[in-house]
């Protein structure tokens, strides 16, 4: 479906998606205390200011996946990417942040500005901070996260590197009482990004 689709404007809109997947990671990491304030810098984006990682080994970890799930939205592959906090002691699943990729049918009938789509990611971005109000208090130096695929069911294992592993039907799921919060969507002329996360009840 996406080979079809022109080359360049498939290349902008996925770099896109990419970069909201990547500076929303940094943002859930920093929202949620999984790493201490001091680590992470204020950069600006989407004319917001943004918190990123400055330590080294978390920022590599996530340019790693970047690149790879960059690639996964050009071709079409990546249907969602989740962050899931995970209790370290229990190895229990808190909360599932998922967001849905999905290739739009119209292509280019209506084309959107750039401004129209920052706007779009500046409201999930306020929403994504906004949620400390109401998600579970996490304790410090506790938690940690994963960070998980799901690509196309026909796409063959041998592409995929040798660093990803395969979950194996584990999609680290919340076991027994969970809430959903949904955001709002954005959309380029190609793709559409859904946002929500999942959180453990009690």
């Amino acid at each position: 479906m996406a080979s079809s689709l022109p080359k360049l404007a498939l290349k902008g809109s996925s770099k896109i998606v990419t970069d909201y997947f990547e500076f929303a990671i940094h943002s859930i990491l920093f929202q949620r205390g999984i790493y201490p304030a001091e680590d992470f810098i204020t950069v600006k984006k989407y004319d917001l200011p943004m918190v990123v990682s400055c330590d080294d080994e978390v920022k590599a970890y996530i340019r790693k996946i970047m690149e790879q799930v960059k690639k996964w939205v050009y071709g079409g592959k990546l249907s969602k990417l989740v962050v899931v906090i995970i209790n370290k002691a229990t190895t229990e699943s808190m909360e599932r942040w998922e967001f849905d990729l999905d290739i739009n049918d119209t292509e280019g009938t209506n084309e959107k500005s750039k401004q129209q789509i920052q706007k779009e990611i500046q409201a999930i971005i306020r929403q994504i901070t906004a949620s400390v109000s109401y998600l579970p208090f996490l304790q410090d130096d506790v938690y940690t996260f994963n960070v998980l695929v799901y690509t196309d069911p026909q796409y063959d294992p041998k592409n995929i590197p040798t660093e990803w592993a395969d979950t194996n039907g584990d999609a680290k799921m919340i076991d027994g009482e969970a809430e959903q919060v949904k955001f709002t969507t954005f959309s380029t002329d190609i793709h559409s990004v859904g946002t929500s996360v999942s959180y453990k009840l009690g």
